[in-house]
């Protein structure tokens, strides 16, 4: 292509060049791709399983039906979550750059519109460092046995520390690039959250109140189906569980190679991340009834009850280890595919080198960031009398993921040339056949519903 200034990619020990951003595209020439298969679905299964998949699952199964939710659930998840992941798969398989740049490469009126998901990812990205310096901390006092009560750790600016720790940590493994950086640590932290959970099931089977917390957690009550609110609340659940809409993965794509079969990969991840859900709240829910705590507290169950009965539990403290270990590891998984989103796109709309780059967004990460580490610290800043992080949670993790996700499939579905996504009609696999229907019609209208209902939620008393 005249003009774009290609530069090869070097194979030699593992180097490979800084990508070079076409002037005229933005899209990069000789980037890097995952060393394998393998290495994709890790890192795009660290992506999806986050610190809301321990508790929030948990927690949103049984206040909503318990076993019966998963019938909701199931269907937001193969109907509306999974065929918009194998949309972004595919859409930065075929595009091969940032989310700007995606979304410029199928014209029409929201060619603009990928700044608007990056925006949004990051300024997510923003407050979600902060829980994931939660973590950190836990983990910190757990190894050193001291026990740590929230309102106490809140209380102090050790929230601050650990949420630029975070930051930091996040950005040093996003400046080692793709192979040494995201599928060298995914192929670490992945693993580890299943092992870690497999053991805190065989610790949580010989808790007394094991059947109890299981019969809350799975029992069915079916008159919920009838419920359209549990249908908005199992969308809603399905996108934030796979971490669908945020681009993420549309980036993780853009390092795959072009004879990866993506269906078949996001049928793994989406199947991993439901284990994942589900080994959690076999983890959870007998330990929560055996010392009479309460079920339903979503993420204070991990911050201030779980730590209460660790303390009660016999080899207790070793038990604290592995789960803040576990929510470590799965908010660092996450976290480090929200930042290769403005990392990606700040090195190529400025053909900047990676270090740069990453060190710029993480820069203006921290600073973005500082408000809500600091609405849960010593300065306990608020606004309109709610702390900033968790109106930052409501604005951006739930509405502006819902927008995102929107976004993209529309972008994709109907602007995007149809055959160069999918391929041609006669020749498809039979698992694609259904997504451009699913991805123009079903995906939109189940996220303008969920929205709608959510915003109904929060303007409407009772």
């Amino acid at each position: 292509m005249p003009g774009c200034g290609i530069v090869r990619a070097s194979h030699g020990k593992g180097r490979h060049c800084a990508p070079s951003p076409c002037r005229h595209t933005g899209i990069l020439i000789g980037m890097e791709e995952w060393s394998s298969r393998l290495g994709f679905i890790l890192a795009s299964i660290g992506s999806a399983v986050g610190i809301g998949n321990i508790w929030r699952f948990s927690t949103v199964v049984g206040q909503n039906g318990g076993g019966a939710y998963l019938i909701p659930y199931l269907c937001a998840v193969l109907l509306v979550a999974l065929p918009l992941m194998i949309l972004e798969m595919t859409a930065g398989q075929r595009i091969r750059g940032s989310v700007v740049t995606a979304f410029q490469s199928g014209g029409g009126p929201l060619r603009q519109a990928g700044w608007i998901v990056g925006i949004i990812v990051t300024l997510i990205l923003s407050y979600y460092l902060v829980i994931t310096g939660w973590t950190l901390g836990y983990l910190v006092s757990s190894v050193s046995g001291t026990s740590r009560v929230f309102a106490e750790f809140t209380g102090s600016y050790e929230p601050v520390s650990f949420f630029v720790a975070s930051a930091v940590l996040c950005g040093a493994i996003i400046a080692f690039g793709v192979r040494k950086g995201i599928e060298r640590i995914t192929s670490l932290l992945v693993p580890g959250i299943f092992l870690i959970l497999i053991g805190m099931v065989a610790v949580s089977v010989r808790q007394p109140g094991f059947a109890d917390g299981m019969a809350y957690f799975l029992s069915p009550d079916f008159s919920v189906l009838a419920d359209p609110v549990i249908w908005s609340a199992a969308i809603g659940q399905a996108f934030f569980s796979l971490s669908v809409g945020y681009g993420t993965l549309l980036t993780y794509g853009a390092y795959l190679g072009s004879g990866e079969r993506i269906p078949r990969s996001a049928a793994i991840v989406t199947a991993a991340d439901l284990t994942v859900a589900l080994l959690a709240g076999t983890v959870i829910f007998p330990i929560v009834f055996t010392f009479g705590l309460e079920p339903s507290a979503g993420p204070e169950l991990a911050f201030t009850t779980l730590p209460l009965a660790f303390g009660l539990m016999p080899f207790g403290g070793g038990v604290a280890v592995a789960f803040f270990l576990l929510l470590f590891f799965a908010a660092v998984s996450s976290a480090i595919s929200f930042l290769e989103v403005p990392v990606m796109t700040v090195a190529e709309r400025f053909g900047l080198s990676r270090r740069r780059s990453t060190a710029m967004v993480t820069g203006g990460l921290i600073l973005l960031g500082l408000p809500a580490a600091l609405s849960y610290s010593a300065a306990g800043l608020t606004l309109w009398g709610v702390p900033v992080l968790d109106l930052q949670d409501e604005v951006f993790g739930t509405i502006g993921l819902s927008v995102a996700g929107l976004l993209i499939a529309i972008a994709f579905s109907w602007y995007f040339d149809e055959e160069r996504l999918w391929g041609d009609r006669r020749t498809r696999h039979l698992l694609i056949r259904p997504l451009p229907v699913l991805c123009r019609y079903v995906i939109p209208a189940a996220l303008v519903f969920a929205t709608g209902f959510r915003i109904a939620y929060l303007l409407v008393p009772g």
